[in-house]
């Protein structure tokens, strides 16, 4: 019996935990994005509507999770954060299409903060005329803490580090857009 035993739980160890990921139905992995995630302002005249975003497989003892967009080719010389919202219940395993626009549906509790537009909610693409693709990376993070202590003013900066201080994980796809 203890032989048994010892056996399962070998073979248990030796199954790996599947990986956190996270996918979306209108963003196709290393594909471009429609104009409907693209910005309204700026010279740019899209949609503005943030897509839908599944995840599972979340790491063990996730207690929250986050969603950043943000832009590693834009001309700032730090990026651009496009879109960031924290403090999602453990029990969410997506976002609709929509939900970081004003009056889309997240779940209570959640907060979205500033981003590099200068005001909180989703801010779609919308990167120079003539530019090569850019590159938005979609982001979940999973989270060791119920809550973040910030509300809709904090800054990417400090939402940033207040999200990799208490990481137990992310999961990303990247999406291009260009004009």
């Amino acid at each position: 019996m203890q032989r048994t035993l010892i056996t399962a739980a070998l073979l248990l160890a030796a199954v790996p935990a599947l990986a956190f990921e996270v996918s979306s139905p209108q963003l196709p992995a290393g594909q471009r994005m429609a104009k409907a995630q693209e910005y309204n302002g700026f010279g740019c005249n899209g949609g503005n509507v943030s897509p839908a975003l599944a995840w599972q497989h979340a790491p063990a003892g996730t207690k929250s999770f986050a969603v950043t967009v943000y832009d590693p080719d834009a001309p700032t010389g730090s990026g651009w954060w496009h879109w960031l919202v924290f403090n999602l219940p453990a029990t969410a395993q997506g976002l609709a299409a929509g939900a970081g626009n004003p009056g889309g549906a997240l779940p209570a509790g959640s907060v979205q903060s500033r981003t590099d537009y200068g005001a909180p909610g989703f801010g779609g693409a919308c990167p120079p005329a003539g530019d090569k693709p850019h590159r938005y990376i979609f982001t979940v993070h999973a989270l060791k803490v119920d809550k973040l202590e910030l509300d809709a003013d904090a800054m990417p900066a400090l939402v940033g580090y207040m999200l990799n201080a208490n990481s137990l994980g992310k999961a990303s796809l990247t999406a291009l857009y260009g004009r």
